[in-house]
Order: C-alpha cells, then sequence, then structure tokens
C-alpha cells in the first residue's frame, strides 16, 4: 500500500507539473496562416491568430509572423510586442477596431506596446485602425492603416502622460482622421516622422493636453491637413499639400512652422483664434489663398 501510496503521489505531481508547463505563457511566440489557436504558439506549432497568440504570451513578451497572413483584430491588455516586420502581417478589421489598447493592470508598470509591419484594413466598415484607451508607451512603425469609418489612430485617454511614437506609416482613406487625439484627462506627448496621411478627413486632429511634433512627412489631400484645436503642435520638413485647409488653429493653439512646403492646397494657413508661428523658412506658395502666420521668429 505504501508503494502505490508513493507512486499515485509521484504520477499526480508530473501531471501537475506537466498542467503547469501547459498553462505557462512564453515570452516570445508565432502566428501563421497555417497555425492553430489550440497550439502552444510555438515556432513549430504556430498559432494563427493574435488574439490566439496574446493569450499565451507572457507580459513585455513578442509575437512573431511566419508569414504573411491575416492575423485577425485585438485586444491588447499588457505590456507586449507585435513585429512583423519582413512578413508584413495583416489585420483584416471590417465592422470593428483593428487593435484596442487598454492596459490598466497595477503590476503591469511599463504599460508599453509596441506594433511594427501591420497592415490594418477597415474594409470600408473598419472602426478604428488602432484604438488607444490606456498606455504608457505606444510605438507604430513600418505599417498601413486603411479603409476605416472612425480613425486611423484614435488616441482616447482619460489620464496619465502617454508617449506615442508614430514612424514610417501610411494612413490613408479613412472616414475620420488619419490620426486624432481626444484627450479628456491627463496629457499627450505624439511624436510622427517619415509618415503619409492621404485622403483622410482630416490628417491630424489635436485636442486640448497635446504636445506633438510631426517631422518629414507628407499631409496630402486631406480635407484640413493638420487640425490644432488648444494643443500646442510643431511642424518642422512636412510637404502640405492638395487639402481644404493646409494648417488650421483654433481655441488658443500654438502652432509653430519650420521648413515646410504648404502648396496646392484651397488654404494654406488658416488661424481664427490660434497662433501660427513660423521660423521663416517656409515655402508657402500656389495656394488658392495662402493665408499667413500671425507672427514670426527668426531662427538661433
Amino acid at each position: 500500500m505504501k508503494k502505490i501510496s508513493i507512486r499515485i503521489f509521484a504520477l499526480a505531481v508530473i501531471a501537475f507539473g506537466c498542467s503547469m508547463l501547459a498553462n505557462a505563457q512564453a515570452t516570445r511566440t508565432w502566428v501563421s496562416g497555417v497555425g492553430d489557436d489550440v497550439n502552444p504558439c510555438s515556432r513549430t506549432a504556430p498559432c494563427k491568430t493574435f488574439a490566439g497568440a496574446i493569450s499565451k504570451t507572457a507580459t513585455n513578451g513578442e509575437i512573431n509572423c511566419l508569414d504573411p497572413a491575416g492575423y485577425g483584430a485585438v485586444t491588447i491588455t499588457k505590456s507586449i510586442t507585435i513585429d512583423c516586420e519582413d512578413t508584413q502581417g495583416s489585420i483584416l478589421s471590417s465592422g470593428t477596431n483593428g487593435i484596442v489598447i487598454n492596459i490598466t493592470a497595477a503590476t503591469d508598470t511599463k504599460k508599453a506596446v509596441k506594433i511594427r509591419g501591420i497592415s490594418i484594413n477597415g474594409a470600408g466598415t473598419g472602426l478604428n485602425g488602432i484604438r488607444v484607451l490606456t498606455v504608457n508607451t505606444l510605438i507604430v512603425e513600418d505599417g498601413v492603416i486603411d479603409g476605416v469609418t472612425t480613425h486611423g489612430i484614435s488616441v482616447e485617454t482619460t489620464g496619465g502622460t502617454p508617449k506615442i511614437l508614430v514612424d514610417r506609416m501610411s494612413i490613408r482613406s479613412n472616414n475620420g482622421n488619419g490620426i486624432n487625439a481626444f484627450i479628456i484627462g491627463g496629457s499627450l506627448n505624439l511624436s510622427v516622422s517619415n509618415s503619409v496621411l492621404s485622403n483622410n478627413n482630416g490628417g491630424f486632429n489635436l485636442s486640448s493636453n497635446t504636445k506633438a511634433v510631426i517631422s518629414s512627412s507628407k499631409i496630402v489631400n486631406n480635407t484640413t491637413g493638420l487640425a490644432s484645436a488648444s494643443a500646442d503642435l510643431n511642424i518642422f520638413g512636412c510637404t502640405i499639400s492638395g487639402n481644404t485647409t493646409g494648417i488650421s488653429s483654433t481655441a488658443s493653439s500654438n502652432v509653430r512652422i519650420s521648413g515646410n512646403m504648404i502648396t496646392a492646397n484651397n488654404t494654406g494657413l488658416s488661424a481664427v483664434g490660434g497662433n501660427i508661428i513660423s521660423f521663416g523658412n517656409n515655402s508657402i506658395f500656389g495656394n488658392i489663398a495662402d493665408g499667413s502666420p500671425t507672427s514670426s521668429v527668426g531662427l538661433n
């Protein structure tokens, strides 16, 4: 009886250990178009969707794509990296948000998300490409957001001081704004570079409590290229062309412009209740109405 009891105990320990291993979250996981979400999301047994992989990926871990398949919409509630550079993973988000970011766990001190090499296609019915509710740091690189009915990237934080970097992105053909910042509480630090925002209702629409730097980007063929309402906006080295209004500053906004090409818009500059401060080195010509900065300052 004693030997039997020992054997039973040993088997129970082994079974428990196997169960723990099965439920453990990996630091790195993979997805593939021929994967299956019942898999452990390893390289040799990948999952099929981001939603399936994220549940098996540890906080601060990484999901990689093995091939350029469609991996479905996903809600991110922990610090994580989704990196599909070189394979260009995609999300078809018809009727829903492509990515929702809402990290609220107190134990997740970083609250950091990195998204690289992802194409989000709203197919004309998707809501937001990326909807940001709660995050400390967000980096979005090397991707496309196309065809959503609301905004390409919608920042709707109610507190904190999120820092968002957008680099080498094409955000186009969206019914709302390419990048929309509606900050209810706290403050946003936004940096956008080397990106194209085209054929949206607005390229940028920035609210109060937002500090933004837009550099080396093309803001073309939108209704309004850049709209700032009570925000602090700095625009350097950009091409702003083909918009109904190139730059709009309202509600005591401070918009600073340097080294930009502002041409072929219906109205180049519009400051109604806001300020547009030029460093004197912008090319503002060829618009139906060029408009004028409210003031100029010299370069140091």
